[in-house]
């Protein structure tokens, strides 16, 4: 079996101080840890001096001058990396909304299919915003047409494995994937790639204000990257149709985690 090496990296952008318990959270799992500072004006990143001192090995933050967005920040943090050594890398909100206690499901999955990329599936409580668990049809239906169905059962759940090195191809292989559309693109790159799709059931919440929750989702701007890049996304599918409908279903469909 390939040696895997997995790394935690967490994207932030002015999460305040959630930030500090989603990453002790992440820490307690026993797996190395990075932090992205994307651009954040609220001085957050102060709260993880205390960890550096504590965890010299297994954490490191980098620090970005200017907010790039999220795919700009994993892109950054990926190529140190793999740079590093790290085979493959598990992103994870800064904001709580990701359980680190299924970090260990991930990883065990990931060791048993390394060349498998490891998509959350979100099973969402009763507190889960209605617009958001609704909304998020839309992209999956076209994600999902896309990729003539590959596999990809959420397109929009940012807790994921990913192999890095098909991970930093697909990225360098657009000048997109930068923002909010990152999750989506790089799933339907991924799938178009031939990586194999794993959808791994994840509970997701939304911490409210005064749990410290914070949200950067803007519903006008994202919905219009959101549209923007689903009408790229057809153009590639039509390009590559004939390639798609001939290679058949995802290797891996039959050993898929249920549902729940």
């Amino acid at each position: 079996m390939p040696h895997v090496r997995p790394l935690i990296l967490i994207p932030s952008y002015n999460t305040g101080p959630i930030l500090y318990e989603t990453v002790i959270s992440a820490l307690g799992q026993k797996e190395p840890v990075w932090v992205v500072v994307d651009g954040s004006t609220d001085d957050s990143a102060k709260l993880l001096e205390t960890i550096q001192q504590s965890e010299p090995n297994g954490f490191r933050v980098i620090i970005l001058a200017q907010n790039c967005g999220k795919g700009s920040a994993v892109l950054h943090g990926l190529r140190e990396a793999i740079a590093a050594g790290f085979t493959h890398v598990l992103t994870m909100d800064a904001d709580g909304q990701h359980p680190a206690s299924h970090i260990s499901r991930f990883v065990e999955l990931s060791a048993k299919h390394p060349e498998a990329a490891v998509f959350g599936r979100p099973i969402f409580d009763d507190d889960a915003p209605n617009l958001r668990v609704q909304g998020r049809r839309i992209s999956n239906f076209w994600a999902n047409l896309e990729t003539l169905g590959w596999g990809i059962d959420d397109s929009l759940f940012g807790m994921r494995l990913y192999p890095a090195e098909d991970l930093l191809a697909v990225m360098e292989s657009t000048p997109f994937a930068r923002r909010f559309d990152f999750d989506p693109e790089v799933a339907v790159r991924l799938a178009w790639r031939g990586v194999p799709i794993l959808n791994l059931p994840t509970p997701v919440r939304y911490p409210s204000r005064e749990e410290g929750g914070v949200s950067q989702f803007r519903y006008l701007r994202d919905n219009v990257l959101l549209s923007w890049m689903h009408a790229r996304l057809v153009l590639g599918f039509l390009i590559r149709l004939p390639y798609l409908f001939f290679r058949g279903e995802s290797p891996l469909e039959s050993v898929n985690p249920p549902a729940r």
